[in-house]
């Protein structure tokens, strides 16, 4: 292994991935290729460069960008991540970037004989399935019930035998056509493809919105006194989060193991050791910033694409690759908020503060 190219290089997980790889493997080329439109991607650019990984201004939407030499492994980490995306009704680049780019990195693949490391996501799962999973209420969360009628749902949350037929929404759906289209060219072409299937991935670095990145945004609001709401739910929808460094450790295993790269999807997430409501995650936030107590008001209104919750059944994962997470909630917390607290005036603008 000798070059390395990460789409969406500029992005949380992009960057965080270069730089861990920069340190794993000095004598690697790694080069990043982002089209730097999220916001944050160009603190995210200098980064990268101070550690003398390169960077190419360049869009997966347009076949020419991947005019360059071969890559022995591409990492596919470019993507609108917004569950949101599309539903204001234009929904051109969302495809184009999920699912048009996708075929792009996978045509680039075949020419350069790549291995291919797709980094897809947890929403795929059908919304009507992911809402049809039985739950008890208890008074700061949602809980998994012991009897489950659906495959795939067990009390170490939701694995991949779990229903994939149903709408998600444009995000979800174009990231599963792209997953379709992975295991087409692993199969039809020979080549060396996995693909990642992400739950909440988290820790500094990571720009978060109402849309996406909850934790960093979560602590960004209460260092900054911005506003927030549970939206739905009271609060106590639930996910499991992954720090990035317990991610790149994956990866680093998976990439050291290529000639295991045989199409298969992994469910990645913290499971649910590593799973919270909002409400708990109000509470570990206060916890580490001294006990500052913010009163969030509740939204009742559930919006398309919101679910109750998502907690990840990784045994697969576990299993192939002998990876066991070990950061927890507190780790991920504590984390994001010293980087937060480290870089208070940069992220101001990134935030619109």
């Amino acid at each position: 292994m000798t070059r390395i190219l990460i789409t969406g290089g500029a992005g949380f997980v992009g960057s965080s991935l270069a730089l861990r790889f920069r340190s794993e493997w000095p004598s690697v080329e790694i080069v990043c290729l982002d089209n730097l439109s999220r916001n944050g991607s160009a603190l995210n650019r200098e980064r990268i460069e101070e550690a003398g990984i390169g960077f190419l201004h360049r869009d997966v939407r347009n076949a020419e960008s991947f005019e360059l030499d071969p890559f022995d492994v591409v990492i596919d980490a470019a993507a609108e991540p917004s569950v949101l995306a599309g539903q204001d009704g234009d929904s051109k680049y969302v495809v184009d970037t999920n699912l048009c780019g996708t075929l792009n990195v996978l045509e680039a693949c075949k020419k350069w004989s790549s291995a291919l490391l797709f980094i897809s996501t947890s929403r795929v799962y059908p919304l009507e399935s992911l809402r049809a999973i039985c739950l008890e209420e208890g008074e700061k969360r949602l809980e998994l019930s012991k009897q489950q009628d659906l495959p795939g749902v067990s009390d170490k949350g939701i694995s991949e035998e779990f229903p994939i037929e149903g709408s998600r929404t444009l995000y979800g759906a174009t990231k599963y056509a792209s997953e379709v289209m992975v295991q087409e060219y692993a199969a039809q072409f020979g080549m060396k493809c996995i693909i990642d299937r992400c739950g909440v991935l988290a820790g500094p670095w990571q720009m978060g919105k109402v849309d996406q990145g909850v934790i960093a945004l979560w602590v960004a609001a209460h260092h900054y006194g911005m506003k927030l709401r549970y939206i739905g739910f009271g609060g106590k929808q639930v996910r499991d989060a992954l720090h990035i460094d317990d991610f790149s450790d994956l990866v680093v295993t998976q990439l050291n193991n290529r000639d295991m790269f045989v199409g298969e999807r992994f469910n990645v997430g913290g499971g649910r050791a590593v799973s919270f409501s909002l409400l708990e995650l109000t509470g570990m936030v206060e916890e580490v910033r001294g006990g500052a107590h913010m009163e969030i008001p509740a939204d009742p209104k559930v919006r398309h694409g919101d679910i109750p919750l998502y907690i990840t059944d990784a045994s697969k994962a576990r299993h192939k690759w002998d990876w066991d997470p070990s950061r927890s909630l507190k780790d991920i917390v504590v984390d994001t908020e010293q980087w937060v607290r480290s870089n208070e005036r940069a992220l101001q603008p990134v935030l619109g503060l």
